[in-house]
């Protein structure tokens, strides 16, 4: 494996890690800034709104693809659910709006890291 493999890998993993690292290790501060503020607002909105977290759950295969959206963020899902956060309240009128923020949080995520991606191989700028 050659070092621009490996950089790319390396940047890929770190945008996986946190949102907005890949770019920052790209040395796009502004970049960075912009998405990892939109990324965490979303986030804490979501939990804000008292939405669900979704968790590891074999029982019900379909929650996985959630779950997996959620897993997207990185550290902020696991600092959330140590802290207690995300349990949802199904009861608060808001509960859906939170739960699809959280959602989106992570797929938003996915896109950041794809473009992390793109720009350490050269296809972006």
């Amino acid at each position: 494996m050659n070092s621009n493999k490996t950089k790319v890998a390396l940047i890929t993993l770190t945008a996986l890690i946190f949102p907005g690292l890949g770019h920052l290790c790209l040395k796009k501060w502004i970049r960075a800034l912009l998405l990892c503020a939109s990324i965490l607002f979303l986030f804490v909105l979501g939990l804000k709104l008292e939405g669900r977290l979704y968790e590891w759950d074999l029982t019900q295969p379909i929650m996985l693809l959630p779950f997996f959206a959620d897993l997207s963020v990185g550290i902020p899902y696991w600092f959330a659910k140590s802290w207690g956060y995300g349990a949802g309240n199904m009861q608060n009128q808001s509960y859906d709006y939170g739960t699809t923020y959280l959602i989106v949080a992570g797929l938003l995520n996915w896109l950041v890291v794809l473009n992390a991606y793109d720009i350490a191989e050269g296809r972006k700028k």
